[in-house]
C-alpha cells in the first residue's frame, strides 16, 4: 500500500462506524464493505471519515465558496493534487420565479451542481473517492453506475491516470455512454442484478478499487460523501454565512443527504449556524428510505419498479440516508414521476435545465406547500445534474422552419408586439 497523501494540511484522524462512533479503524486502506465489526449478513453498516474536531474553528469555514474543493482540506480526507479537476463553487441561485410551480411566497434557492465538471453533484464524491484510490496505489477505479457517477469517476480516474472500467445495465442513455468512454473507460452493460457480483470480481482479481458500494445493504465508499458536506459550506457562504430553513435533496442511496447533513453538524458544532430541515425526495414509485421511516427501521428493502428518475432509482436504502432525515426533524418525501417532470419544465423555463432526477428536490418543495404543512422562510433544492445528457420529453419540441410564420406569430402574440 502506498503511504497516505504527503504535506496534507487534512485533519482526517480514522474511519469510524456509524452504528458505533466509537468503533474506529485506521483512515488508509477505506473499508469498501463497511463495518466489519458490527455489520451482520442481514445488515451492513457504513462507514465516515472521524476528524480532529479540538483542531476546527469557525475559520476553517470561512473560505469563499469557489471551485477546487482542496481550500476545504482540513475538514477532508487528503486529495490527491493529480485529482484535481476544480470541482465545486456552483452558484447558488435565488429563484423567485418558482414561486408559481412551488405555491411559495419565501425565498427559493436552487444550488446547480451541474457546474461541476462533469456536470453532476457526483464530482465532489469522486474527487474525495479517487484520491483514496490514488493515496492506496491502486491500478485502477471501477465503479457500478447507471450514469452521472460512472462518468465522473471516469473523469477523476482519467485526470489521475488511472484506467476505470464502469459497470452499468443494459439501456444506458447513449449520452451517457459517449460521456464515460469519451474519458477513456471500459464500459460494461450488463444484468441489473449481476452489476455488483462482477464489480467484486474486478476488485478482487485485479485489484481495482471501487468507487460505488459493494454490500447488499448500501455501504457506498467511506471518504465519499465526505466530498458533499462541501455543499453545505458553500450554500452558508452563499446565503451570507446563514443556514437555510431547509435542504431538498434528491435521494437514491442517501450519500448526498448524509453529506449534505454531516457539512451542516459540523458547522453547527463551532457555533456558525443550526442544522436545517432536510427532506429526502425519493421516487415515489420506489421510496425505500420513505419505508425506513415509516416503519422505524436502519434500513428497508423495496421491489423494483421501473421509473423514468433512474438516477435516484434505488430499491434499499440504509443508514446513511435514515440518519439525518431522522437527526434534522426532516422527512422522506415520496415524489411522483408527472410532479418531477413539471418542475424540470418549470426549472427550465427559468433557465435552469435538469435531469428528471435533478428536479426532485423542486417538487419536493411543492409537495411541501401542497401538504399543508409549514413552509420554510428559505428553502434551498439541490439540482443534481444536467439536462443535457439525457433526452426529456419536456425538453423535446420541433425545429420551427424560418419561412414558417403562422407559427412565429402565434409565438410572438403573447409575448411581444409587432415594431411600427
Amino acid at each position: 500500500m502506498r503511504c497516505p497523501i504527503p504535506d496534507s494540511r487534512s485533519t482526517a484522524l480514522h474511519q469510524r462506524s456509524l452504528i458505533d462512533p466509537d468503533t474506529t479503524f485506521p483512515l488508509h486502506p477505506p473499508l469498501l464493505g463497511g463495518d466489519p465489526t458490527n455489520s451482520t449478513a442481514e445488515v451492513q453498516y457504513p462507514l465516515e471519515i472521524g476528524y480532529d474536531y479540538d483542531s476546527i474553528s469557525a475559520d476553517d469555514f470561512m473560505h469563499p465558496a469557489l471551485p477546487g474543493l482542496h481550500r476545504w482540506q482540513r475538514l477532508l480526507p487528503p486529495l490527491a493534487p493529480e485529482v484535481d479537476l476544480a470541482v465545486g463553487g456552483t452558484p447558488l441561485l435565488r429563484m423567485d420565479p418558482l414561486a408559481e410551480f412551488t405555491g411559495s411566497t419565501n425565498e427559493i434557492w436552487v444550488k446547480d451542481e451541474s457546474r461541476n465538471p462533469t456536470w453532476s453533484h457526483k464530482d465532489r464524491l469522486n474527487a474525495v473517492a479517487v484520491s483514496a484510490a490514488v493515496a492506496v496505489g491502486s491500478p485502477g477505479v471501477v465503479v457500478a453506475s447507471s450514469g452521472n457517477h460512472g462518468a465522473s469517476a471516469a473523469a477523476h480516474a482519467a485526470r489521475a491516470g488511472l484506467p476505470c472500467i464502469v459497470v452499468t445495465s443494459h439501456g444506458l442513455p447513449p449520452g451517457m455512454a459517449s460521456l464515460m468512454s469519451a474519458y477513456g473507460a471500459l464500459v460494461i452493460e450488463t444484468d441489473t442484478d449481476r452489476r455488483w457480483p462482477l464489480l467484486r470480481e474486478i476488485v478482487d482479481r485485479y485489484g481495482f478499487h471501487s468507487v460505488s458500494s459493494t454490500t447488499p445493504v448500501p455501504t457506498g465508499h467511506p471518504f465519499g460523501p465526505e466530498g458533499y458536506k462541501t455543499i453545505s459550506y458553500e450554500v452558508f457562504q452563499q446565503l451570507g454565512r446563514q443556514a437555510p430553513d431547509a435542504v431538498f435533496v434528491p435521494t437514491g442511496y442517501g450519500e448526498l443527504l448524509f453529506g449534505v447533513a454531516k457539512g451542516f453538524q459540523e458547522l453547527a458544532a463551532v457555533g456558525l449556524c443550526e442544522v436545517p430541515k432536510l427532506y429526502a425526495c425519493e421516487p415515489g414509485a420506489l421510496a425505500p428510505l420513505a419505508s425506513a421511516m415509516e416503519s422505524g427501521a436502519e434500513w428497508a428493502r423495496v421491489p423494483s419498479v421501473p421509473t423514468d428518475a433512474w438516477s435516484i432509482a434505488c430499491t434499499v436504502t440504509g443508514l446513511r440516508a435514515v440518519s439525518p432525515v431522522r437527526s434534522s426533524a426532516g422527512a422522506a418525501l415520496r415524489i411522483d414521476e408527472e410532479s418531477m417532470y413539471a418542475a424540470a419544465e418549470a426549472m427550465a423555463r427559468c433557465g435552469l435545465w435538469p435531469e428528471l432526477s435533478a428536479a426532485a428536490g423542486v417538487a419536493g418543495l411543492r409537495d411541501v406547500v401542497r401538504s399543508g404543512a409549514e413552509v420554510p422562510e428559505r428553502s434551498v433544492c439541490i439540482m443534481t445534474s444536467s439536462g443535457m445528457k439525457i433526452p426529456s420529453p419536456y425538453a423535446a419540441v420541433p425545429v420551427t422552419f424560418a419561412d414558417d410564420w403562422g407559427v412565429v406569430d402565434a409565438y410572438l402574440e403573447g409575448v411581444a408586439a409587432p415594431v411600427g
